[in-house]
Protein backbone atom coordinates (compact mmCIF):
# COMPACT_ATOMS: atom_id res chain seq x y z
CA UNK A 1 0.00 0.00 0.00
CA UNK A 2 1.44 3.43 -0.91
CA UNK A 3 2.42 5.80 2.08
CA UNK A 4 -0.64 8.03 3.49
CA UNK A 5 -1.44 10.53 1.72
CA UNK A 6 -5.12 10.86 3.48
CA UNK A 7 -5.08 13.57 6.31
CA UNK A 8 -7.24 10.87 7.82
CA UNK A 9 -4.49 8.23 7.65
CA UNK A 10 -1.74 11.00 8.83
CA UNK A 11 -0.69 9.67 12.79
CA UNK A 12 -1.51 12.19 15.75
CA UNK A 13 0.78 12.75 18.61
CA UNK A 14 -0.67 13.71 22.28
CA UNK A 15 1.85 14.14 24.87
CA UNK A 16 3.91 10.63 24.30
CA UNK A 17 0.86 8.77 23.23
CA UNK A 18 0.89 8.02 19.15
CA UNK A 19 -1.96 7.36 17.55
CA UNK A 20 -1.82 5.75 14.31
CA UNK A 21 -4.64 7.50 12.73
CA UNK A 22 -7.59 10.00 12.97
CA UNK A 23 -10.44 7.01 12.89
CA UNK A 24 -11.68 6.48 16.71
CA UNK A 25 -14.43 4.44 18.06
CA UNK A 26 -16.12 6.22 20.67
CA UNK A 27 -17.57 5.08 23.54
CA UNK A 28 -20.69 2.29 23.24
CA UNK A 29 -22.26 0.52 26.05
CA UNK A 30 -22.94 -3.13 25.18
CA UNK A 31 -25.07 -3.93 27.86
CA UNK A 32 -23.78 -7.80 28.38
CA UNK A 33 -21.65 -7.59 31.77
CA UNK A 34 -22.98 -9.38 34.40
CA UNK A 35 -25.61 -7.52 37.02
CA UNK A 36 -24.16 -9.72 39.91
CA UNK A 37 -22.02 -11.48 41.10
CA UNK A 38 -18.30 -11.99 41.05
CA UNK A 39 -17.93 -11.08 37.64
CA UNK A 40 -20.33 -7.65 38.15
CA UNK A 41 -19.11 -5.17 35.45
CA UNK A 42 -16.37 -7.73 34.33
CA UNK A 43 -15.68 -7.78 30.48
CA UNK A 44 -16.19 -11.07 29.07
CA UNK A 45 -16.03 -12.73 25.67
CA UNK A 46 -18.46 -10.40 24.20
CA UNK A 47 -16.31 -7.49 25.03
CA UNK A 48 -13.41 -9.08 23.95
CA UNK A 49 -14.22 -10.13 20.50
CA UNK A 50 -16.17 -6.66 19.89
CA UNK A 51 -13.40 -4.53 20.52
CA UNK A 52 -10.71 -7.19 18.82
CA UNK A 53 -12.47 -6.69 15.87
CA UNK A 54 -12.42 -3.04 15.54
CA UNK A 55 -8.83 -3.15 16.59
CA UNK A 56 -8.06 -5.78 13.33
CA UNK A 57 -9.59 -3.87 10.82
CA UNK A 58 -7.69 -0.61 11.52
CA UNK A 59 -9.26 1.62 14.08
CA UNK A 60 -6.60 3.82 15.59
CA UNK A 61 -7.93 4.71 19.09
CA UNK A 62 -10.28 2.66 21.10
CA UNK A 63 -12.68 4.12 23.69
CA UNK A 64 -13.85 1.43 25.88
CA UNK A 65 -17.78 2.73 26.82
CA UNK A 66 -18.99 4.35 29.59
CA UNK A 67 -17.13 2.63 32.49
CA UNK A 68 -18.57 2.88 36.34
CA UNK A 69 -16.55 4.15 38.51
CA UNK A 70 -18.87 2.64 41.32
CA UNK A 71 -21.69 0.34 41.07
CA UNK A 72 -24.32 2.85 41.47
CA UNK A 73 -22.25 4.63 38.59
CA UNK A 74 -23.33 2.35 35.59
CA UNK A 75 -26.01 3.20 33.32
CA UNK A 76 -27.60 -0.30 34.03
CA UNK A 77 -26.79 -3.22 35.92
CA UNK A 78 -25.35 -4.88 32.88
CA UNK A 79 -22.65 -2.08 32.38
CA UNK A 80 -18.66 -2.11 32.95
CA UNK A 81 -16.91 -1.43 36.12
CA UNK A 82 -14.00 -0.40 37.18
CA UNK A 83 -13.75 -0.55 40.83
CA UNK A 84 -11.59 -3.36 41.47
CA UNK A 85 -9.35 -5.88 40.71
CA UNK A 86 -11.10 -8.20 38.78
CA UNK A 87 -12.30 -5.94 36.41
CA UNK A 88 -8.47 -4.73 36.08
CA UNK A 89 -7.66 -7.92 35.45
CA UNK A 90 -9.96 -8.99 32.69
CA UNK A 91 -9.68 -4.96 31.03
CA UNK A 92 -5.98 -6.39 30.68
CA UNK A 93 -6.15 -9.25 28.02
CA UNK A 94 -8.75 -6.51 25.91
CA UNK A 95 -5.88 -3.69 25.93
CA UNK A 96 -3.03 -6.40 25.16
CA UNK A 97 -4.59 -7.10 22.36
CA UNK A 98 -5.21 -4.04 21.26
CA UNK A 99 -2.08 -2.98 21.61
CA UNK A 100 -0.26 -5.81 19.27
CA UNK A 101 -2.63 -4.64 16.61
CA UNK A 102 -1.15 -1.11 16.53
CA UNK A 103 -4.83 0.49 18.24
CA UNK A 104 -4.45 2.33 21.44
CA UNK A 105 -6.63 1.93 23.95
CA UNK A 106 -8.66 4.11 25.83
CA UNK A 107 -11.57 4.14 28.60
CA UNK A 108 -14.30 6.30 29.42
CA UNK A 109 -14.80 6.69 33.25
CA UNK A 110 -18.45 7.52 33.98
CA UNK A 111 -21.19 7.95 36.52
CA UNK A 112 -24.42 7.80 34.93
CA UNK A 113 -26.15 10.02 38.13
CA UNK A 114 -30.30 10.21 37.47
CA UNK A 115 -29.94 8.02 34.13
CA UNK A 116 -28.71 5.38 36.19
CA UNK A 117 -30.35 2.17 36.85
CA UNK A 118 -32.09 1.45 33.54
CA UNK A 119 -32.71 -1.80 31.88
CA UNK A 120 -30.94 -3.19 28.30
CA UNK A 121 -32.36 -0.84 25.77
CA UNK A 122 -33.39 -4.29 23.37
CA UNK A 123 -35.73 -4.51 26.59
CA UNK A 124 -36.76 -0.74 26.56
CA UNK A 125 -34.47 0.69 28.63
CA UNK A 126 -36.53 1.98 31.39
CA UNK A 127 -35.54 2.16 35.40
CA UNK A 128 -35.63 -0.75 37.30
CA UNK A 129 -35.77 -1.52 41.30
CA UNK A 130 -34.00 -3.54 43.13
CA UNK A 131 -35.96 -6.56 42.33
CA UNK A 132 -34.06 -6.35 38.77
CA UNK A 133 -30.65 -5.72 39.67
CA UNK A 134 -31.51 -2.04 40.72
CA UNK A 135 -30.90 0.59 42.71
CA UNK A 136 -31.44 4.57 43.61
CA UNK A 137 -30.06 7.07 41.51
CA UNK A 138 -28.19 10.21 42.89
CA UNK A 139 -27.80 13.33 41.35
CA UNK A 140 -26.95 17.08 41.81
CA UNK A 141 -30.56 17.91 42.54
CA UNK A 142 -33.77 15.81 43.31
CA UNK A 143 -35.46 15.97 39.62
CA UNK A 144 -36.03 13.21 37.67
CA UNK A 145 -34.54 12.65 34.00
CA UNK A 146 -38.05 12.09 32.80
CA UNK A 147 -41.74 11.30 33.51
CA UNK A 148 -41.23 7.72 34.91
CA UNK A 149 -38.18 7.95 36.15
CA UNK A 150 -37.67 7.80 39.84
CA UNK A 151 -36.61 11.06 41.74
CA UNK A 152 -32.63 10.60 42.25
CA UNK A 153 -31.32 11.38 45.84
CA UNK A 154 -29.48 14.61 45.89
CA UNK A 155 -25.75 14.34 46.44
CA UNK A 156 -24.09 16.11 49.23
CA UNK A 157 -21.16 17.97 49.19
CA UNK A 158 -19.71 14.93 51.34
CA UNK A 159 -20.87 12.54 49.02
CA UNK A 160 -19.63 14.85 45.90
CA UNK A 161 -16.39 14.28 46.98
CA UNK A 162 -16.55 10.98 47.54
CA UNK A 163 -17.22 10.86 44.11
CA UNK A 164 -14.12 12.72 43.05
CA UNK A 165 -12.37 10.50 44.89
CA UNK A 166 -14.28 7.22 42.83
CA UNK A 167 -13.00 8.84 39.47
CA UNK A 168 -9.31 8.85 40.96
CA UNK A 169 -9.61 5.34 41.84
CA UNK A 170 -11.05 4.24 38.70
CA UNK A 171 -8.29 6.09 36.91
CA UNK A 172 -5.28 4.61 38.84
CA UNK A 173 -6.85 1.07 37.96
CA UNK A 174 -7.29 2.24 34.24
CA UNK A 175 -3.82 2.69 34.30
CA UNK A 176 -2.87 -0.84 35.92
CA UNK A 177 -5.48 -2.22 33.12
CA UNK A 178 -2.88 -1.02 30.07
CA UNK A 179 -5.52 1.86 29.11
CA UNK A 180 -3.12 4.87 27.50
CA UNK A 181 -6.16 7.25 27.25
CA UNK A 182 -8.31 7.87 29.75
CA UNK A 183 -11.96 10.23 29.39
CA UNK A 184 -13.58 11.96 31.75
CA UNK A 185 -17.26 11.29 30.38
CA UNK A 186 -19.14 15.16 31.08
CA UNK A 187 -22.02 13.91 28.44
CA UNK A 188 -25.41 13.09 27.44
CA UNK A 189 -26.76 13.85 31.07
CA UNK A 190 -24.82 11.68 33.41
CA UNK A 191 -24.01 12.71 36.42
CA UNK A 192 -21.06 15.80 35.37
CA UNK A 193 -23.65 16.75 32.70
CA UNK A 194 -25.87 17.30 35.31
CA UNK A 195 -23.90 19.68 37.12
CA UNK A 196 -22.42 21.18 34.31
CA UNK A 197 -26.16 22.31 33.53
CA UNK A 198 -28.81 24.67 34.79
CA UNK A 199 -31.60 22.33 33.76
CA UNK A 200 -30.82 19.67 35.79
CA UNK A 201 -28.67 21.79 38.46
CA UNK A 202 -30.97 23.52 41.07
CA UNK A 203 -28.15 23.74 44.16
CA UNK A 204 -27.71 26.87 45.96
CA UNK A 205 -25.02 25.78 47.32
CA UNK A 206 -20.71 26.04 45.77
CA UNK A 207 -22.18 23.38 43.28
CA UNK A 208 -24.81 25.36 41.79
CA UNK A 209 -26.27 28.66 40.24
CA UNK A 210 -23.03 30.25 38.93
CA UNK A 211 -21.50 28.73 35.78
CA UNK A 212 -18.02 29.05 38.09
CA UNK A 213 -19.96 26.62 40.49
CA UNK A 214 -21.50 24.54 37.79
CA UNK A 215 -18.41 23.83 36.77
CA UNK A 216 -16.91 23.19 39.81
CA UNK A 217 -17.58 19.32 40.10
CA UNK A 218 -16.14 18.30 36.68
CA UNK A 219 -12.85 20.64 37.24
CA UNK A 220 -12.42 18.67 40.74
CA UNK A 221 -12.90 15.07 38.64
CA UNK A 222 -10.64 16.51 36.22
CA UNK A 223 -8.29 17.47 38.75
CA UNK A 224 -7.85 14.20 40.51
CA UNK A 225 -7.66 12.13 37.63
CA UNK A 226 -5.08 14.41 35.91
CA UNK A 227 -2.99 13.97 39.32
CA UNK A 228 -2.69 10.37 38.98
CA UNK A 229 -2.81 9.74 35.10
CA UNK A 230 0.28 9.97 33.87
CA UNK A 231 1.95 12.95 32.47
CA UNK A 232 2.48 11.44 29.69
CA UNK A 233 -0.43 10.03 28.59
CA UNK A 234 -3.21 12.07 27.42
CA UNK A 235 -6.89 12.94 29.09
CA UNK A 236 -9.81 13.21 27.64
CA UNK A 237 -12.97 15.21 28.44
CA UNK A 238 -16.54 13.76 26.48
CA UNK A 239 -18.91 17.04 26.60
CA UNK A 240 -22.60 17.90 25.41
CA UNK A 241 -22.04 20.85 23.83
CA UNK A 242 -25.80 21.98 24.08
CA UNK A 243 -29.11 20.50 25.51
CA UNK A 244 -30.66 21.59 22.11
CA UNK A 245 -32.79 24.15 24.87
CA UNK A 246 -34.22 27.12 23.96
CA UNK A 247 -33.25 28.42 27.60
CA UNK A 248 -32.31 27.14 30.82
CA UNK A 249 -29.67 24.67 29.50
CA UNK A 250 -25.96 24.18 28.89
CA UNK A 251 -24.54 25.89 25.74
CA UNK A 252 -22.64 26.20 22.95
CA UNK A 253 -20.95 29.28 24.33
CA UNK A 254 -20.59 27.69 27.79
CA UNK A 255 -18.75 24.89 25.66
CA UNK A 256 -16.46 26.94 24.13
CA UNK A 257 -15.78 29.47 27.90
CA UNK A 258 -15.23 25.51 29.41
CA UNK A 259 -12.58 24.15 26.67
CA UNK A 260 -10.41 26.59 27.71
CA UNK A 261 -10.68 25.94 31.49
CA UNK A 262 -10.42 22.41 30.84
CA UNK A 263 -7.05 22.63 29.08
CA UNK A 264 -5.82 24.93 31.97
CA UNK A 265 -6.51 21.67 33.88
CA UNK A 266 -4.98 19.26 31.67
CA UNK A 267 -7.12 17.90 29.30
CA UNK A 268 -5.75 17.51 25.58
CA UNK A 269 -8.97 16.83 23.67
CA UNK A 270 -12.53 17.61 23.45
CA UNK A 271 -14.57 14.96 22.56
CA UNK A 272 -17.84 16.90 21.47
CA UNK A 273 -20.84 15.73 21.43
CA UNK A 274 -24.25 17.50 22.26
CA UNK A 275 -27.62 16.47 23.73
CA UNK A 276 -28.66 13.66 26.66
CA UNK A 277 -29.75 15.99 29.73
CA UNK A 278 -33.02 17.10 28.69
CA UNK A 279 -35.30 14.39 27.48
CA UNK A 280 -37.93 16.77 25.37
CA UNK A 281 -35.35 18.36 23.18
CA UNK A 282 -35.78 18.69 19.67
CA UNK A 283 -32.57 17.44 17.96
CA UNK A 284 -32.27 17.69 14.50
CA UNK A 285 -30.09 14.95 13.60
CA UNK A 286 -28.62 14.39 10.35
CA UNK A 287 -25.13 13.60 8.91
CA UNK A 288 -22.66 15.33 10.84
CA UNK A 289 -24.88 16.83 12.88
CA UNK A 290 -22.55 17.84 15.91
CA UNK A 291 -19.31 18.44 13.96
CA UNK A 292 -20.17 22.47 13.72
CA UNK A 293 -19.63 22.49 17.78
CA UNK A 294 -16.60 20.76 17.35
CA UNK A 295 -15.48 23.08 15.20
CA UNK A 296 -16.15 26.02 16.80
CA UNK A 297 -14.37 24.51 19.51
CA UNK A 298 -11.32 24.06 17.66
CA UNK A 299 -11.60 27.70 15.76
CA UNK A 300 -12.61 29.79 18.80
CA UNK A 301 -9.69 27.67 21.26
CA UNK A 302 -6.45 25.90 21.48
CA UNK A 303 -7.79 22.57 22.53
CA UNK A 304 -8.05 19.86 20.27
CA UNK A 305 -11.13 18.16 19.21
CA UNK A 306 -12.47 14.79 17.84
CA UNK A 307 -16.24 15.06 16.27
CA UNK A 308 -18.87 12.44 16.70
CA UNK A 309 -22.46 12.25 15.10
CA UNK A 310 -23.31 10.69 11.69
CA UNK A 311 -19.94 10.82 10.41
CA UNK A 312 -20.94 7.94 8.11
CA UNK A 313 -18.29 7.50 5.27
CA UNK A 314 -14.43 7.94 4.40
CA UNK A 315 -14.98 11.46 2.01
CA UNK A 316 -17.08 13.48 4.51
CA UNK A 317 -14.55 11.93 7.26
CA UNK A 318 -11.67 13.00 5.11
CA UNK A 319 -13.28 16.83 4.95
CA UNK A 320 -13.80 17.02 8.11
CA UNK A 321 -10.29 16.69 8.99
CA UNK A 322 -8.76 18.17 5.71
CA UNK A 323 -10.83 21.29 6.46
CA UNK A 324 -9.56 21.62 9.94
CA UNK A 325 -13.56 20.96 11.76
CA UNK A 326 -11.36 18.43 13.90
CA UNK A 327 -8.57 16.52 14.79
CA UNK A 328 -9.90 12.82 14.75
CA UNK A 329 -13.63 11.75 13.89
CA UNK A 330 -14.95 8.96 15.85
CA UNK A 331 -17.51 6.69 14.11
CA UNK A 332 -20.07 4.78 16.48
CA UNK A 333 -22.35 3.07 14.16
CA UNK A 334 -20.59 2.77 11.24
CA UNK A 335 -18.06 0.85 13.47
CA UNK A 336 -20.68 -1.71 14.77
CA UNK A 337 -22.03 -2.04 11.05
CA UNK A 338 -18.71 -2.81 9.55
CA UNK A 339 -15.36 -3.06 12.08
CA UNK A 340 -13.18 -2.98 9.23
CA UNK A 341 -14.31 0.54 8.45
CA UNK A 342 -11.16 1.93 8.95
CA UNK A 343 -9.13 -0.34 5.85
CA UNK A 344 -11.95 0.34 3.49
CA UNK A 345 -11.52 3.94 4.14
CA UNK A 346 -8.04 3.13 4.01
CA UNK A 347 -7.81 2.23 0.30
CA UNK A 348 -10.76 4.71 -0.96
CA UNK A 349 -8.67 7.44 0.41
CA UNK A 350 -5.09 5.99 -0.64
CA UNK A 351 -4.22 6.04 3.26
CA UNK A 352 -2.21 3.65 5.21
CA UNK A 353 -3.53 1.44 7.95
CA UNK A 354 -2.48 -1.44 9.65
CA UNK A 355 -3.19 -4.74 8.50
CA UNK A 356 -2.90 -8.10 10.36
CA UNK A 357 -0.87 -10.81 8.64
CA UNK A 358 -3.64 -13.50 8.80
CA UNK A 359 -6.11 -10.69 6.64
CA UNK A 360 -2.71 -10.07 4.28
CA UNK A 361 -5.17 -11.67 1.35
CA UNK A 362 -7.81 -8.49 1.57
CA UNK A 363 -5.60 -5.83 1.03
Amino acid sequence: MESAVSALFEPYTLRDVTIPNRVWMPPMCQYSAAPEGPDMGVPDDWHFAHYAARAAGGTGLIIVEATGVSPEGRISPYDLGIWNDTQVEAFRRITRFLVSQGTVPGIQLAHAGRKASTDQPWKGGAPVGPDAHGWQPVAPSPVPFADGHPVPAELTVAEIQETVGRFADAARRALAAGFEVAEVHGAHGYLINEFLSPYSNHRTDEYGGSYENRTRFALQVVDAVREVWPADKPLFFRISATDWLEDDGWTADDTVRFAADLQAHGVDLLDVSTGGNAAGARIPVGPGYQVPFAARVKAETSLPVAAVGLITDAEQAEKIIANGEADAVLLGRELLRNPSWARHAARELGGDVHVPDQYHRSV
